[in-house]
């Protein structure tokens, strides 16, 4: 259904705008004044009310045929920028704040979209609103735009609704992404610096052998004694890079496509999955980073009141290891046969002893919801440590290899010239 920007005036005689959707510009005129507001311009959104339609047409003018400035009438902003997690946790704890207020859940939505600087979370923000006005739940009118609101801010917010809660499920749920946004920004940030060295340093190791390297082993073409192996290994290399780089790139971008595309299988994902579980120091950091957004997505789940089959199959889907979705869509299905959380987990020899342990407590004594958010902070706080750790020692480990590459052009380029100083002597 097309959406449709307007201007006009409410029944106190304040200017109102905003978005409406509707199957004409005739029926957003008769939704607008169904609600009190009474439009002086109505237009696409994209185009500016009152000014040029689609076509070059104008209200009660004739369609004008011309060059029509794109640039000037449309919004492209709204096709390229996207909602960060930040920007969505920042309008859930606002609108907490102005429910918390008291102030209607209608004009909450339309402060939230007049106040965002973000054009897409406008418009979504606008079609949510309509939705409201019109009688809708906003879990359903959230759940239009599934792009945007994932199943388990749709289904936090639904459990707000029946059980009377709202502000305080809000509070939780901007809770929840704003440290998953902070925990995710940790890790990438630990990720990012060796991979910028790795960059760099190839690109400097590229440089070298293609450029540098041919330069100073001319001096070695006539020689006929044979050359040491480092040196004819890095002559190959050099040899193979400047005269069949032309074959080299098509045949990495065909191993890199079609390593991509099995890792789309079901397969592939498996089997990348369980390599990086088990991948030296980073696969515990990535366990490490599954099982907090685990146990603190289901504790803010159980609290919000969602009970605990539902929970599970919200958990497993903002999990993105298959293989710990496995483990945890084996412990929805034990507990819907009547077993406890923590029995199913344990035989899936996925989450840690101590994870376990603290959930059976848990479970026992009633307050499963305390002690996963124990469990999370816990292993936040086990992140931080590694995180800092990484950042520690990757600098030296990046300067070591570089290091030791630079160290094997030099040695073999000096070992032949060593070697004929021998012959010489």
């Amino acid at each position: 259904m097309p959406v449709y920007a307007y201007r006009g005036l409410n029944t106190q005689g304040k200017a109102a705008n905003g978005v409406i959707d509707a199957d004409s510009e005739k029926g957003a005129r008769v939704k607008l004044r169904r609600i009190g507001v009474y439009p002086t311009e109505v237009g696409l959104e994209g185009a500016r009310p009152g000014g040029a339609r689609p076509g070059g047409a104008r209200p009660g003018g004739k369609v004008k045929l011309g060059r029509i400035s794109l640039a000037r009438d449309v919004d492209f902003s709204k096709y390229f920028q996207r909602v960060k997690a930040q920007d969505l946790a920042t309008m859930t704890r606002q609108l907490a704040t102005l429910i918390s207020a008291h102030i209607p859940l209608v004009d909450a939505l339309a402060a939230l979209a007049d106040q965002t600087t973000n054009v897409k979370l406008k418009t979504v923000l606008g079609s949510v609103k309509e939705g409201v006005v019109q009688g809708g739940k906003l879990s359903e009118s959230l759940a239009q735009h599934p792009k945007i609101f994932s199943g388990l801010f749709v289904q936090m917010i639904a459990a707000g609704e029946a059980s009377g809660a709202m502000e305080l499920v809000l509070q939780r749920l901007a809770d929840l992404m704003e440290k998953q946004a902070r925990l995710r920004a940790r890790v990438l940030g630990a990720l990012m610096y060796p991979i910028i060295m790795a960059l760099v340093g190839a690109g400097l190791m590229g440089f070298l052998i293609v450029y540098v390297v041919p330069k100073v082993t001319k001096i070695f073409e006539d020689v006929k004694a044979t050359l040491p192996l480092p040196t004819r290994v890095l002559i190959f290399l050099s040899h193979t890079l400047a005269n069949y780089w032309y074959l080299l790139i098509p045949l990495g971008a065909g191993l890199f496509f079609g390593l991509r595309k099995f890792l789309k299988t079901p397969r592939g994902i498996a089997l990348y999955d369980r390599w990086t579980l088990k991948v030296p120091i980073f696969g515990k950091l990535f366990r490490m980073v599954e099982i907090s957004r685990f146990a603190r997505t289901l504790s803010t789940l159980m609290g919000s009141g969602v009970n605990l089959l539902t929970a599970l199959d919200i958990v497993k889907r903002i999990i993105q290891n298959s293989i710990l979705v496995q483990a945890i869509e084996e412990t929805r299905v034990s507990v819907r046969e009547g077993e406890p959380v923590a029995e199913p987990l344990r035989r899936s020899k996925q989450f840690p002893p101590i994870v376990i342990h603290m959930i059976s407590i848990g479970e026992k004594t009633g307050e499963l919801e305390t002690m996963l958010v124990r469990v999370a902070d816990t292993y936040d706080q086990q992140i931080d440590n590694l995180v800092g750790t990484l950042t520690t020692l990757l600098e030296p480990v990046m300067i070591l290899i570089m290091g030791g590459a630079v160290s094997f052009i030099v040695m073999s380029i000096l070992l032949p010239i060593l070697q004929l100083n021998q012959l010489g002597g």
